[in-house]
């Protein structure tokens, strides 16, 4: 619970976005350092969409509880937290001259985002005066502005916004988009020039899987026992990291709240998480989703509870994607600890994560996350990575496809049928017609409108893959990661 004293904390911070994630993670991040005496500050918060109101904000005085639920270094981890970090919720359509006002507070010096209705998008000739703009660089762009002029754009006056949205180089491309909307608006030279040397634009990587509402019962339950009612609480796991790009030593100072939970890092290149993000949570995904679904389970949290899936996706991740990252930017310990990390997050009995929902553009997401790894694992050890290759084989079998006049196309594990949710659903359907598995097998490795590059040059990967295949289709798939395990097969 908060003490009574936070309330009296200034405004330190603007926050574009009510969504979950971001009062899952920032605003999470944010009152923790201010119940250790750390940033002394909180939000305005702007809420941009027209959904909802603000009054469910202000009937609770903005607070609202937080349910940290999962796993963490293999510890089952359930507590509630009453964020306090919200000082009040604006409606920018309502409320604009409101939100430009927050521009004169001189404490202010803090912008963050997570927008959807319109996102870190150019919007053509966007009215920088209209109360509110339409976009939300535009809003962004007024603010700067409001700001510069209430300090005679002073140096000093700049803000360090961090944008949140899931793009690579965000930050960078927010700051490209205000400028041009300020070039568009026609606005004076000198305060294009202080947005670009008074105000740092951070790129930034967020991560942490906040579900959001809990489910009725559990909401009922978790409630009675706290013994008060929460309309806002949301529920999240216990991983979490926000990374933040910068060199600046005044931003650092100013992100002072970075001091009170590792989860936080400033650093003056990201990239690091990115990758580790990329390969070891999200590729660990892609490379046993198929696997998954073609031993019968739903969640994930189902298939980490299986002693043998288990054991293959902590090998893929400790024996073959650890190896194939590791170099200039990622330490091997860095990339086993954050193995060991999303491990626990996989295994947390509180989220229900299905399969067939990761499975959502099956192809594009193997091009993307994983046809770099295979590069990196055989440049790294020039032979057959025997996880990744049998991951590979599940793919193509779950792709194996029943097209209906409807052009859907159906796919079949344990006598239950799923829809491929995949625009390459089509291609490979037609691939599967090859009779002869290492004919299929070796059409699909050398489609470069598939992979970007030619597959079928990495040594003995297409025989493992045929190989497996036909394990799969002869003994099943639990026989199959037995045998590659044990090393009878690839």
């Amino acid at each position: 619970m908060p003490a009574e004293s936070i309330f009296s904390l200034p405004e330190k911070m603007l926050q574009f976005g009510t969504g979950v994630l971001l009062r899952g993670l920032p605003d999470y991040f944010i009152d923790k350092a201010n119940k250790q005496g750390l940033f002394n500050g909180r939000i305005v918060v702007v809420k941009s969409t027209s959904q909802g109101d603000t009054d469910i904000f202000s009937k609770q005085d903005n607070l609202f509880t937080q349910c940290v639920r999962g796993i963490e270094k293999s510890q089952r981890v359930d507590e509630a937290i009453v964020n306090a970090a919200v000082s009040r919720v604006l409606a920018a359509a309502e409320q604009w001259n409101e939100v430009l006002a927050c521009a004169a507070n001189p404490l202010m010096q803090i912008i963050i985002s997570n927008t959807t209705e319109v996102g870190i998008v150019l919007m053509d000739n966007d009215d920088v005066h209209a109360a509110p703009p339409v976009s939300f660089p535009g809003k962004l762009l007024a603010f700067l502005l409001e700001r510069y002029k209430k300090f005679n754009g002073s140096r000093e006056s700049g803000m360090v916004i961090i944008p949140t949205e899931l793009i690579t180089e965000n930050g960078t491309k927010l700051k490209n988009i205000v400028l041009e909307l300020a070039k568009q608006n026609k606005l004076d030279n000198a305060f294009i020039e202080w947005i670009q040397s008074a105000n740092d634009f951070c790129n930034s990587l967020v991560d942490r899987i906040v579900p959001g509402k809990l489910p009725g019962d559990d909401k009922a339950a978790t409630e009675s026992r706290l013994g008060f009612r929460d309309d806002l609480m949301i529920m999240s796991e216990v991983y979490r990291l926000w990374a933040i790009e910068t060199s600046v030593e005044k931003t650092k100072d100013i992100l002072s709240f970075s001091k009170a939970d590792a989860g936080v890092v400033i650093a003056p290149d990201i990239d690091k998480f990115r990758e580790l993000k990329l390969r070891l949570l999200n590729g660990s995904h892609t490379f046993t989703c198929a696997l998954a679904v073609l031993m019968g389970f739903t969640t994930v949290k189902q298939a980490m509870e299986n002693d043998v899936f288990f054991r293959f996706i902590s090998g893929l991740m400790l024996e073959e994607i650890v190896p194939a990252i590791t170099g200039d930017k990622v330490t091997e310990p860095e990339g086993r600890q954050f193995a060991a990390q999303v491990l626990d997050r996989y295994k947390n009995p509180f989220i229900e994560h299905h399969w067939l929902s990761i499975s959502l553009q099956y192809s594009s997401k193997m091009k993307m996350r994983n046809v770099p790894l295979l590069q990196q694992y055989y440049q790294k050890k020039g032979q057959v990575p025997r996880h990744m290759a049998l991951g590979f084989a599940a793919y193509l079998l779950f792709m194996k496809s029943e097209k209906s006049k409807d052009t859907l196309f159906t796919g079949h594990a344990g006598g239950k049928p799923y829809i491929i949710n995949d625009d390459r659903a089509a291609e490979l359907h037609d691939l599967w017609r090859i009779d002869n598995t290492n004919n299929f097998v070796r059409n699909v490795l050398e489609r470069t409108s598939l992979w970007g590059t030619s597959l079928d040059t990495l040594p003995g990967f297409e025989t493992a893959v045929a190989d497996a295949i036909t394990t799969i289709q002869q003994e099943g798939i639990t026989t199959a990661i037995n045998q590659m395990q044990t090393g009878q097969k690839i």
